[in-house]
């Protein structure tokens, strides 16, 4: 088929798979014998048989087979072999395709003895010398030797043996021995054939200049006609040898291996050859490639730049890190000639794996600040590399699962078959940080871990990538604020700046919780942050103090939610009456406040005291002090004319030690001896109300109260509130601002919506014009406000109870 193709290299057979093709798919190989059957493949028998199935080059899958392999069908100096591949989408190889190929090449001239290093097991085959017959000698019929994927004669097993020289005694097997201890075997018309995979038994380690080897020291002995013949099988491939300095890959072999000549005192070289993947190249071509080989007396020396042409580079990991292998394939034939075995070709195929070496990655930030949008690219990989998942905030998606969450990927490939990938996320995916920069500029930082996948090792690795984007689009928040006679207030308008900002007083965080404490009021939605706070609070700055007034002021500053770095302040400051801090009792009770100003830091209000120094205060906080005296008590004096008594006091601050005040601040109380008032009386019709239409702001409120006594509202924390059918929700609807007495709160229309939009449909009206809804199954009921500590102003707020219900069309209940 198209997907598979083959090339004849010497004494080898390779078949290519296309990468393309096969790519992705569970293999498995089977081999054809003359009679059909097929032989599947392990790793076992493919190094006994002389098959050899690699994967590289970047998933190009190769299956090399020996001239001499098991099934090899000879023939006319032609050797053939056929392949079956299965390939499947899933290892259980179910509904896998099947493709067979089959191919022939030619083979020989042998040497009178072949040796073979491949990556997986050795082979040595030896010309079968075929003594001359005496004439009318009659012939027995010739005896088969037969591979051992095949049977065996019982009475052949008997007399073929090989026998293993090891340093402390020899083995004897017999031929089936030797093929259940996993050896190849196998004879022709003219050769005798041992193959010896790396993991058996009588594999020693050898040593020949400085150079390690894996050998075998054997005879193999056959029957040939009336004559029992043997043969040296013996065999050694280099282990080592392999070398690096300034890029280049060093690798030198020995020329002439005593192992292999034992005995031999003369030896002259014949050939010397090199290439790559099985082929010879010219000295020419290898001068255009860098490659170099150096015969010397007693080496040959081949010199590879690491990155030349015929390697190339597979993806590695070490310790977490990124990086890459070089690999090339490389081929030696040495042809040599002893005084003792004659002449003797020795191939070896050595795969070269460089050392780890990291590789470092671009991360390129295109990002496209008009479209709004991260663009990010990461690169450059190898084709083994393959993106598999992104860790987003501390969770793993595969590539399809973070489309979801705004991530999405695209995978460009270079005409050099290098790759990069593209992730590009929108500004306002949530993942996506938004920091606060300067007055008109904010940054927005993608943080995203991404999980690659090395084929076909499946070994994985991360590639952690942050970027950040600054970008002119910073809106502060805008703020007003105001006082009544009691309170400070602040309102906050947000804008896009300041979504994770906290409100500070100094450095108290006003949270819900600490808010309470103190009985201020803080309320934040999406668009504003509004905070009232009593005139006589520890978080207001008390700047002057005369008869005109008393100045005060509130600073609040917004911090950053993570750093706590200041990014705006806010502050109101207002005159209060002084009538607010002293109240003159008709009983002769006088009730002081005075309050601590900025301009004496030091002073301590728990050590105030009234022109009587044992009057000390009753009430301490940090900013204020309250005394509580008759005005015939402390050191009061008092002053009398035709209609007022006059009480006058002092509040005074010593610092230890000294009887000079740093502090004086005068009280007084006027009381009316005689009063006559002159009252004109006229009855008069009164005129009918009438309301005049005014503009103005205005603050209000909403809240869902958890009984019927209004003492306990929902907080915002605990929506949604679940209640059910016909259970009472207790409503109250407040005028938080302005605080004027003469200014009375009433409810025109209201109503109810299936969602959290008030213009969506379907609707249902709870009040019209003020009243109940006549045509509800359950009214509205109005509840009466009556004055208390909380309620100052009753006629400012509204209390109505509605029975819960919820939206159906026909018989079909409706959710949004």
């Amino acid at each position: 088929t198209g997907f598979v193709s083959s090339e004849c290299l010497g004494n080898f057979l390779r078949i290519m798979l296309s990468a393309e093709y096969f790519q992705d798919k569970y293999l498995s190989f089977s081999v054809m014998d003359q009679s059909g059957t097929a032989w599947e493949l392990d790793e076992a028998m493919a190094s006994q048989c002389g098959y050899t199935v690699t994967s590289s080059n970047w998933n190009t899958v190769e299956f090399h087979a020996s001239a001499l392999s098991c099934h090899s069908h000879l023939e006319k100096e032609m050797f053939t072999v056929t392949i079956q591949i299965k390939a499947a989408h899933t290892p259980d190889m179910k509904n896998a395709t099947t493709h067979l190929k089959s191919a022939s090449c030619s083979y020989g001239p042998w040497s009178p003895r072949e040796l073979v290093c491949e990556s997986h097991y050795m082979e040595v085959s030896v010309r079968r010398e075929v003594p001359q017959t005496a004439k009318g000698f009659i012939q027995e019929e010739t005896e088969n030797w037969t591979p051992g994927s095949q049977e065996t004669k019982a009475e052949d097993a008997s007399v073929w043996q090989i026998v293993f020289h090891q340093p402390e005694e020899k083995r004897v097997l017999l031929v089936s021995d030797a093929w259940s201890a996993g050896y190849g075997l196998n004879i022709t018309d003219t050769r005798v054939l041992l193959r010896v995979p790396y993991t058996t038994a009588q594999i020693q380690q050898v040593e020949d200049q400085g150079i390690t080897f894996t050998a075998v020291r054997s005879g193999t002995f056959y029957k040939q006609q009336w004559m029992i013949l043997m043969v040296n099988t013996a065999v050694a491939c280099p282990v080592d040898g392999v070398n690096y300095a300034n890029k280049t890959i060093i690798w030198t072999v020995p020329k002439y291996i005593q192992y292999l000549s034992a005995g031999a005192t003369s030896f002259k070289d014949v050939l010397i050859e090199a290439g790559v993947n099985l082929q010879k190249l010219s000295a020419k071509e290898m001068a255009s490639r860098k490659y170099k080989l150096l015969n010397d007396l007693n080496t040959i020396t081949m010199m590879i730049p690491i990155g030349a042409e015929g390697g190339y580079y597979k993806t590695s990991v070490s310790s977490g890190q990124h990086g890459a292998k070089y690999t090339i394939n490389l081929f030696l034939e040495l042809q040599w000639e002893d005084n003792r075995c004659g002449l003797t070709k020795h191939t070896i195929i050595k795969e070269i794996e460089t050392p780890f070496e990291q590789v470092k990655l671009a991360i390129t930030n295109n990002s496209d600040l008009s479209s709004r949008v991260v663009n990010v690219t990461v690169g450059n990989f190898l084709p083994d590399v393959e993106l598999v998942n992104l860790t987003i905030e501390g969770t793993t998606f595969a590539v399809h699962e973070a489309v979801q969450h705004g991530y999405l990927t695209h995978e460009i490939r270079y005409v050099n078959r290098s790759k990069a990938y593209i992730i590009t996320v929108p500004f306002d995916a949530p993942t996506i940080k938004k920091e606060y920069l300067s007055p008109d500029l904010r940054s927005y930082t993608l943080n995203v871990t991404l999980v690659f996948r090395i084929n076909p090792t499946s070994e994985t690795f991360t590639v952690p990538v942050t970027t950040v984007s600054a970008v002119k689009d910073a809106v502060l928040p805008s703020a007003r604020g105001f006082c009544d006679g009691r309170n400070f207030y602040l309102i906050i308008a947000h804008g896009n700046a300041d979504q994770h900002w906290l409100p500070f007083i100094s450095d108290w965080h006003l949270t819900p919780a600490a808010v309470q404490k103190y009985n201020y009021v803080l309320r934040d939605n999406s668009t504003h942050l509004t905070i009232s706070i009593p005139f006589l609070s520890s978080h207001v700055n008390y700047e002057d103090f005369n008869t005109s007034g008393i100045k005060a002021s509130l600073h609040l500053n917004l911090r950053d939610g993570i750093t706590l770095a200041h990014r705006r302040n806010v502050s109101v400051s207002c005159i209060f009456s002084p009538s607010e801090l002293i109240q003159c009792l008709p009983n002769g009770t006088v009730v002081i406040t005075t309050v601590k100003l900025v301009g004496i830091a030091d002073l301590d209000t728990s050590l105030l005291v009234l022109r009587d120094r044992r009057c000390k205060p009753s009430l301490v906080t940090e900013k204020t002090a309250t005394f509580r005296f008759n005005v015939n008590t402390c050191g009061t004096s008092r002053k009398f004319n035709s209609t007022t008594i006059t009480y006058e006091n002092d509040v005074l601050y010593f610092r230890p030690g000294n009887d000079t005040p740093v502090y004086q601040q005068k009280f007084v109380c006027w009381y009316a001896v005689k009063q006559t008032l002159d009252v004109l009386y006229e009855s008069k019709k009164n005129p009918p109300p009438s309301i005049k239409p005014g503009f103005g702001s205005l603050v209000l409120s909403l809240k869902l109260f958890k009984e019927k006594s209004y003492s306990e509202f929902h907080q915002e924390s605990e929506y949604p509130v679940v209640k059910y059918l016909r259970e009472a929700l207790y409503f109250e609807a407040e005028l938080l601002y302005p605080k004027d007495a003469r200014l009375e709160l009433n409810l025109d229309d209201c109503w109810a919506t299936n969602s959290q939009s008030q213009d969506s449909l379907p609707r249902w009206p709870i009040l019209v014009n003020g009243c109940e809804n006549s045509e509800d199954s359950y009214r509205t009921v109005f509840h009466k406000v009556n004055y208390s500590l909380r309620v100052k102003f009753p006629q400012h707020l509204k209390r109505f109870e509605v029975s819960m219900f919820t939206f159906v069309q026909g018989k079909t209940l409706l959710q949004e």
